[in-house]
């Protein structure tokens, strides 16, 4: 890599599913792929992820609290710092959030503090099928897609609740192929 060129950025976002397991796996490929990924998590996925894990994945730290001490301008600086953002798992509560604006958290914060037209912000939904197909969770998939939001589709089959059908996270693959299709590296 040429001494001006920097590596990609990825500000990958983790909200709380069982799923986010599997965004552990492509977080781990995209990092060897030299992608420059910092994490952020909500309270609710650090219920199944701890921040030990995706600091070691990433090199970097994590981050999951607006109000912590040294970091009010957290939601600022890495919307400037990344050149595209992932929220996966995107769970229903975080979709439906996001799509009414609701900023009291770091990722409504960011979310609102990213420049949308200039860089991409992408969701990749898991949730029950009952839940992802509510018309709430429908509308604001609608909403957030017309205001320039990607929505990766869902995989399909067994879910984590026993039901089967769509709303599983895409696997870490094709999470990982979709990110480097947009900034470029390949695995080796």
């Amino acid at each position: 890599m040429p001494a001006t060129a920097r590596k990609p950025r990825l500000l990958f976002f983790l909200t709380g599913s069982i799923s986010c397991y599997k965004a552990c796996f492509a977080i781990s490929r995209l990092a060897q792929a030299g992608i420059e990924i910092r994490t952020v998590v909500t309270p609710s996925a650090l219920q199944f992820i701890g921040k030990s894990t995706l600091e070691g994945l990433t090199g970097q730290p994590v981050a999951s609290d607006m109000w912590e001490l040294g970091r009010a301008m957290e939601h600022i600086n890495l919307a400037r710092w990344a050149d595209l953002a992932l929220v996966a798992p995107a769970t229903a509560n975080t979709l439906n959030r996001l799509s009414a604006g609701m900023a009291d958290d770091l990722v409504g914060s960011l979310f609102l503090a990213w420049e949308i037209q200039r860089k991409p912000w992408w969701v990749a939904p898991a949730m029950n099928v009952a839940m992802l197909n509510h018309p709430i969770t429908q509308a604001s998939l609608k909403k957030l897609s017309g205001l320039g939001v990607r929505v990766l589709p869902t995989g399909e089959g067994n879910l984590a609740c026993g039901e089967e059908g769509p709303g599983r996270l895409l696997e870490p693959d094709q999470l990982v192929m979709h990110v480097l299709a947009e900034l470029g590296p390949k695995i080796a």
